[in-house]
């Protein structure tokens, strides 16, 4: 089996993945080790063919090791792919599509498809829970008037207006992770489903003087807030709202200075990014490449939204 830690830097990556007879049989070893399963029935009963690919006794399908992985049907070389997913995996403020085509040498288009193919592989679980202390905020992403024209900036978009701005909310355990998310607007009626569903039942939540965390109470969690309003961010020494800032903080400074803008189809996309490195941020590179390599074998994305 590959030894991934062995992954130190993108020299050592091109230099094990040489060929791609190697690419194509690490994608064996670790999606299948020595028993390879047919992606089509789930059966055993398979074997390899002369070129290379493999036949399934059971079905009678032939496929690859690439059949039901992201790198299904590429014309791309799987070398390129293992360096742009080391590349994603090792920056800590992600990288942009021209840097994939620079590194990689391929067209700007096809790097920005590597990208959200890769993207696809973040998607946070419905199955993960909040406990503990928790802290929740809002942000909005977009609309900045400053350097508008005065004949094309929009009336009232200050504050928590979504009239030009996208609205995000997030919640993270303290010591813990971070689940954000896209939503419609930041409305009680919308959030607080959101809160029921992934923090457990009598937590303790840190918010800011917000109207919308109001009914956090009566849906039986422990509700102490700071009022940033009047300049008050921390109370007693640990009621803030330091953490989920904290992580506001990252978001922007990766939306800003590597992504400079990003597309409300596919926000998602990149919180969700943004998420997983904040998740994994005690994660070394070549752990986070090993993670993410695994992803990639066994993620079948079925159809291109984008």
């Amino acid at each position: 089996m590959i030894d991934f830690t062995h992954f130190k830097s993108v020299i050592s990556v091109v230099n094990h993945f040489n060929n791609e007879d190697v690419c194509k049989q690490t994608l064996v070893e670790v999606r299948w080790g020595d028993d390879v399963v047919c992606p089509h029935c789930g059966q055993h009963h398979c074997v390899r063919r002369t070129d290379g690919r493999f036949r399934c006794n059971h079905c009678k399908h032939n496929f690859s090791c690439t059949t039901g992985t992201i790198f299904q049907n590429t014309k791309l070389p799987l070398q390129k792919w293992f360096i742009a997913m080391y590349l994603i995996s090792s920056h800590k403020k992600g990288v942009s599509s021209l840097q994939i085509m620079r590194d990689c040498e391929v067209t700007q288009k096809t790097a920005w498809f590597m990208l959200h193919k890769v993207r696809g592989l973040y998607g946070q679980s419905d199955e993960k829970s909040l406990t503990g202390t928790v802290e929740m905020d809002e942000m909005y992403l977009g609309g900045r008037e400053t350097n508008k024209h005065e004949s094309k900036k929009t009336e009232g978009t200050q504050g928590r207006s979504t009239k030009t701005k996208t609205p995000i909310f997030g919640m993270i355990q303290r010591g813990g992770n971070v689940i954000a998310m896209k939503v419609d607007n930041t409305q009680g009626a919308t959030l607080m489903p959101i809160v029921s569903q992934f923090v457990e039942s009598g937590a303790v939540t840190y918010t800011d003087e917000a109207s919308i965390y109001n009914r956090l109470t009566e849906k039986g969690y422990d509700h102490l807030f700071v009022n940033h309003g009047k300049r008050e961010y921390v109370r007693a020494k640990d009621i803030h709202t330091n953490g989920i800032e904290g992580f506001w903080a990252h978001f922007k400074r990766v939306v800003f200075s590597t992504y400079h803008c990003v597309s409300k189809d596919y926000l998602q996309r990149y919180i969700d990014e943004q998420v997983y490195r904040w998740n994994t941020r005690k994660w070394s590179a070549t752990l986070r490449f090993e993670d993410m390599f695994k992803k990639a074998c066994k993620v079948f994305v079925k159809s291109c939204d984008f």
